[in-house]
């Protein structure tokens, strides 16, 4: 199993500190967009991300990171502000090839801003001034060579919001695929029909964040609940592998009614959809809400299951959420996948996708 490394010691040449601004060095690392739409003035519609930001010219969407210049929309491209390679259930992916690792780039940026955002040094960059991490620049082809020199079999956009950086990721995505690799975007799932028709030809898996059932308190976080249920739906029926992950907030979305919905929501889309539940931990500008118990992830897994939902995982509370670590066969109840955390101590699902007690087919990429 290949080390978990971060950036600094994957690349020859780290950047060297620099006095140039951040959103300076940022803006000579790019590309000319291709998911807009060109008005009238030089203004620009871009379809990145469910704002579809009405962009004028030498102005920035909301992700800051997409900008008009001169009439033409510019986006990132060309280089890396977080890169890992680590386990597959770490995205979490617990229906792609278990046991493997995805090497995972980032870029800076993101449409949401979520207090208590985990990749927020990343995330925030352009908007809060504390955050941001200058860029290494990178070719698709580094990358590519890098994911197998580790042994990944698989490589995902995330850390930041991979869709508005859509582009640079299919980029990628067309080295990686003909090299063997599986192909993800890990998302807020704010989409557009527009930017996963664009995506799809190149990626095989999707995760969706789905926050919450209350419209409130998306907007909050700088979202539309709709766009990402709307989302849910659109990626089911563009044929992507798709894993939904609620990260459980106490006093967020931890009631009983918002949990409920959100089985429901995912049931009625497919109940082969896994749903993970997570817990929280204190972060970035959230810090009032106490870290969510082992007891609240075991519940909502049970409301998972009772809205028909055939896998539901608790997820990163290793060793205290007794069966919902677990792949069991929805027929027949064997255990078909035996976890630890992001260790897979027990793995029986043939390379033909099915359950070698009864041979039900259990749904995911596995070969």
């Amino acid at each position: 199993m290949p080390g978990r490394r971060s950036i600094t010691s994957f690349l020859t040449h780290p950047p060297s500190p620099s006095e140039i601004p951040l959103a300076q060095a940022l803006d000579t690392r790019v590309r000319e967009a291709e998911l807009i739409e060109k008005l009238e003035g030089g203004t620009v519609r871009c379809f990145a991300c469910g704002h579809r930001c009405l962009v004028k010219p030498e102005r920035r969407g909301i992700c800051k990171v997409r900008f008009n210049n001169g009439g033409t929309l510019f986006v990132p491209a060309g280089y890396v502000a977080a890169l890992q390679c680590d386990p597959t259930e770490k995205k979490p992916f617990f229906h792609c090839l278990p046991g493997s690792d995805t090497l995972t780039f980032g870029m800076l940026g993101c449409d949401f801003h979520c207090g208590y955002c985990q990749n927020w040094l990343t995330s925030q960059a352009l908007r809060d001034e504390t955050a941001g991490v200058m860029p290494t620049d990178i070719t698709p082809d580094e990358l590519i060579a890098l994911a197998l020199r580790q042994g990944a079999r698989m490589v995902g956009s995330s850390y930041n919001e991979p869709l508005i950086t859509a582009e640079w990721a299919v980029d990628v995505f067309r080295v990686a695929r003909p090299r063997g690799l599986k192909t993800a975007f890990i998302s807020n799932g704010n989409a557009t029909p527009e930017v996963l028709d664009y995506i799809r030809p190149w990626t095989d898996c999707y995760k969706i964040d789905l926050k919450a059932m209350d419209d409130k308190r998306y907007r909050q976080l700088g979202g539309v609940l709709q766009h990402v249920l709307d989302a849910i739906r659109l990626v089911h029926e563009r044929g992507f592998w798709l894993e939904i992950v609620t990260l459980i907030v106490p006093g967020f979305n931890d009631d009983e009614a918002q949990l409920t919905q959100a089985a429901q929501a995912i049931a009625s889309v497919s109940p082969e959809i896994p749903w993970h539940v997570t817990a929280f931990h204190k972060d970035y500008k959230m810090t009032d809400p106490d870290n969510t118990p082992a007891s609240t992830l075991v519940g909502a897994c049970e409301i998972g299951a009772r809205a028909g939902l055939q896998f539901v995982y608790a997820g990163n509370l290793p060793g205290r959420v007794g069966r919902w670590e677990h792949t069991f066969c929805p027929d027949c109840g064997d255990m078909l996948i035996e976890r630890h955390g992001y260790v897979i101590k027990r793995q029986r699902v043939g390379s033909d996708g099915r359950c070698p007690s009864c041979s039900r087919r259990i749904p995911g990429v596995w070969s």
